[in-house]
């Protein structure tokens, strides 16, 4: 008795292994074919025809058309991150837009700032600040105000213009965009000295570093997809892109030494006023000398 048991036991034990094999080798049979069928990941459309900043990029050349090609899969295929710029676009690109065109600089420059930032204010570490990276040095001959109170990098506007300043300075002496923008990245005096020791005069002759080689095309690969992201595969509804909140400006040519009293008592807090005014680097404000600032502050509709 007890071996029957004990056989019939196998039997079910063998049976059900068998069973579950089965349906195992069913389910990755599946698996596979939904893989193959479904999961495809495709090359990015180059269209035939590539301007920046109304001038042609030679994509008749194989290796600048693969130099873009690999910018273009890099930036379509980090999902995340091109997304989130994607909806930050609309948040900020309206204020550089209109910068750009009062200063006559090509609206193309706008993916300059992207590339450059990700429209974010962050901090290199070479502490190059905010949107366009603007190092220190750099700013002393424009006048932006840099101190530990006040950090005028941070401020969109005063940073755009003064961006627009260097952008117009350096095409004065390459008299071509793409060279422009190139130095913005290489410096003017490094780009002169490049286009003299090689002897050529377009930036796609030239042998660059590794970092401005590629910075060209990574902001066209920018403008390729912000101007068409579905073609990109990026599908965004109208309520999902950000946008800034209302506000209203203020100008304050005195000292304010506490900034989050000075918040409550113009109706916002603490956070509030320094996400509108991130250029405010500390908890007060002196100002000896009557400066007048520009405050941006919540609109309240009523």
């Amino acid at each position: 008795m007890n071996l029957f048991r004990k056989i019939f036991f196998l039997f079910l034990l063998i049976i059900s292994v068998l069973a579950f094999a089965g349906w195992a080798l069913s389910v990755t049979d599946k698996y596979k074919n939904w893989f193959t069928e479904k999961y495809k990941i495709k090359t990015p459309f180059i269209p035939n025809y590539v301007e920046f900043a109304g001038e042609k990029i030679p994509l008749e050349n194989d290796e600048i058309k693969e130099r873009l090609d690999r910018e273009l899969m890099s930036t379509v295929f980090w999902q995340s991150n091109t997304m989130i710029l994607l909806k930050r676009s609309t948040k900020f690109f309206p204020i550089i837009e209109q910068i750009l065109k009062e200063n006559n600089i090509p609206a193309d420059f706008k993916y300059l700032c992207v590339a450059e930032s990700g429209l974010a204010n962050v901090t290199s570490p070479s502490q190059a600040k905010g949107f366009w990276q603007l190092m220190e040095g750099t700013c002393k001959p424009y006048n932006i105000e840099i101190n530990d109170y006040v950090d005028e990098r941070y401020n969109l506007e005063i940073a755009t213009q003064t961006a627009c300043k260097i952008l117009k300075e350096s095409y004065s002496k390459l008299l071509n965009w793409t060279l422009a923008a190139a130095s913005y990245n290489r410096g003017i005096n490094g780009i002169l000295r490049d286009l003299s020791y090689q002897g050529v005069s377009s930036f796609y002759d030239l042998h660059l570093n590794d970092e401005t080689a590629r910075y060209i095309f990574r902001i066209v690969a920018y403008k390729l997809i912000f101007e068409n992201p579905e073609m990109y595969g990026y599908f965004i509804n109208p309520e999902d892109y950000y946008c800034l909140p209302p506000r209203k400006l203020i100008y304050l040519d005195t000292s304010v030494s506490n900034l989050s009293l000075y918040a409550l008592q113009n109706g916002t807090n603490y956070k509030t006023l320094k996400l509108l005014n991130p250029w405010l680097r500390d908890k007060s404000l002196p100002n000896k000398k009557n400066k007048k600032y520009q405050i941006e502050l919540p609109y309240e509709f009523k």
